[in-house]
């Protein structure tokens, strides 16, 4: 028995509508997840960076009045994060606790020198600005040492700047991609109105008026592939979440920009492959709209 001709029409367009939210919605949540790779990237570099140490050691003469003068210097300089006085006493029950053994059993005095313990904002985290703060602290002469993982830091930045690179160049590709296979979409569906935006055309319509129904419908389209792409965007950061609890993931100000940066590219990209979709179509003649 056949079908009904008019369900058939409908299932018809409800498969292509279907399939076309589905093809966008993929495309997008590409985009998200690298989105979330790079913001988590950017925030796991951050969280790095402003635990890293630099040790200021020292000298046993110093006096209260010069540990004073160190800290006021540390807590009015905007790159430091927090810093933190460990005296003598503390030094030395932190070897003991860490370490197992007494020096002052062993040799009679406490050889660990007082320190200060700061941790700087990321941003000032490379070897020129680490460079600059070492050779400021050299004028006050009871700072014995300024000890912090010079090597380390250094390869951390270098490779951080080649990862940074890569995955904006991957990012870059994978954009490209999504509005390359959106479009694609995009024009297949209009292709298959093509007659009835020519029937509209021919019965005097202005080319606003076709365009209006088709923009609205596809640029909707759009924006529930968006919401579908955060859905999806939603899981994983929750599967993610539930395997490393030191992502960031349940906080809503990391989604936000992903959310902004879905939702836009899905209705710009919707909203001008629609335009120049139908505009091809209203600019057709209508013997040519059977050769293509």
């Amino acid at each position: 028995m056949s079908k009904n001709p008019e369900k058939a029409k409908r299932d018809s367009f409800f498969n292509l509508y279907f399939t076309s939210t589905i093809s966008i919605a993929v495309s997008l949540f590409m985009v998200g997840l690298v989105a979330m790779l790079l913001l988590w990237g950017s925030s796991a570099t951050r969280y790095t960076k402003e635990n890293l140490v630099v040790s200021l050691v020292l000298n046993d003469s110093t006096a209260n009045d010069d540990i004073k003068r160190i800290e006021s210097y540390l807590k009015s300089a905007d790159f430091i994060r927090q810093y933190h006085y460990i005296s003598k006493e503390e030094a030395l029950r932190e070897h003991i606790a860490d370490i197992g053994d007494n020096p002052v059993e062993l040799i009679g005095f406490n050889p660990i020198k007082a320190s200060f313990e700061v941790n700087l904002k990321a941003d000032f985290i490379n070897d020129d600005f680490l460079k600059n703060f070492e050779h400021k602290l050299e004028n006050y002469q009871f700072i014995d040492n300024v000890a912090y993982q010079k090597v380390m830091i250094s390869d951390f930045n270098n490779n951080i700047r080649k990862i940074s690179i890569l995955l904006l160049l991957i990012s870059s590709i994978l954009l490209l991609i999504t509005v390359v296979l959106i479009n694609n979409t995009i024009r297949i569906s209009i292709y298959s109105k093509r007659f009835i935006i020519n029937t509209m055309k021919l019965v005097g319509a202005k080319a606003w008026f076709i365009r209006r129904p088709f923009l609205w419908r596809f640029v909707k389209n759009g924006l529930i592939a968006s919401f579908i792409a955060c859905v999806g965007l939603f899981g994983v950061g929750y599967y993610l979440q539930r395997i490393d609890m030191s992502l960031p993931l349940y906080d809503y100000r990391f989604y936000l920009p992903i959310i902004v940066v879905v939702f836009v590219v899905g209705f710009v990209v919707s909203f001008f492959a629609a335009l120049f979709g139908i505009n091809r179509y209203i600019r057709m003649k209508s013997d040519d709209l059977y050769f293509i």
